[in-house]
């Protein structure tokens, strides 16, 4: 099992950083999330257009799935016309969402030509790119998110997307080989209006669910970490 980190900005980019992508390879290839920049990144990776088996996509904030556009239309007329088309899982409900985005930028049309829809329910398991992945409902704002935890059996990956703490979090990552966990603030927000964790807050979760590695992401470079916590950055390859 593999994990490469495409991109791990938060909401604005790192300077020349991509937003939320993380590539899970074994016998499949799955990418969680699709921000602005990770197409990009993954051409740039592999040349020609990215060959994956499926998409996860955790919530419709810009930021993890803006991407597609570019991907809809580079498959619809592009280089990717020739590439097998990949599923792609999406919130309950997200299909309409999709295609509701769609009709306002033109490429509604084309949405079932380049990927294989299909929403996952959350707490149910289902199988992408040959890994076994279960959406954990977590809390981030008013926007229903979900973060994703990933298997083959042997390796466990948690990606938490975008979430503030939340019980869920020890569901979604326990005792998981690695821990994607944001931690986007420098102090945690109101009590009565949260979305987003701190690095002390993520620490803490990771403690709780035994993760065996904590990986901070989606926080900004300009907010400094604790020598002992580590941060993704771009580029980042893992191999379990």
């Amino acid at each position: 099992m593999k994990l490469t980190v495409i991109g791990c900005s938060p909401a604005w980019p790192t300077p020349a950083g991509a937003q939320s992508g993380y590539l899970v390879e074994g016998t499949g290839r799955l990418l969680l999330d699709c921000g602005p920049g990770v197409l990009s990144r993954l051409r740039e990776r592999e040349g020609g257009w990215p060959n994956v088996d499926a998409v996860a996509i955790t919530h419709f904030h810009l930021d993890h799935w803006g991407d597609l556009v570019p991907w809809i239309f580079g498959a619809s007329y592009g280089v990717g016309r020739d590439v097998a088309r990949p599923q792609l899982w999406l919130p309950p409900g997200g299909a309409g969402t999709l295609r509701a985005f769609g009709r306002q930028l033109a490429f509604a049309d084309a949405i079932e030509h380049v990927f294989d829809v299909n929403e996952y329910a959350e707490g149910t398991t289902f199988s992408a790119a040959g890994f076994e992945v279960t959406p954990v409902k977590l809390a981030h704002y008013e926007e229903a998110t979900f973060g994703m935890r990933v298997t083959d059996g042997a390796h466990t990956i948690a990606y938490t997307g975008d979430t503030a703490p939340t019980p869920r979090l020890d569901e979604l990552a326990r005792d998981a080989d690695v821990f994607l966990c944001e931690a986007t603030l420098a102090k945690p927000e109101p009590a009565d209006d949260r979305g987003h964790m701190s690095a002390d807050e993520a620490v803490a979760a990771s403690r709780e669910a035994g993760a065996n590695r904590l990986l901070v992401i989606h926080r900004p470079d300009e907010l400094a970490l604790e020598p002992d916590v580590e941060r993704a950055y771009d580029g980042q390859v893992l191999e379990l």
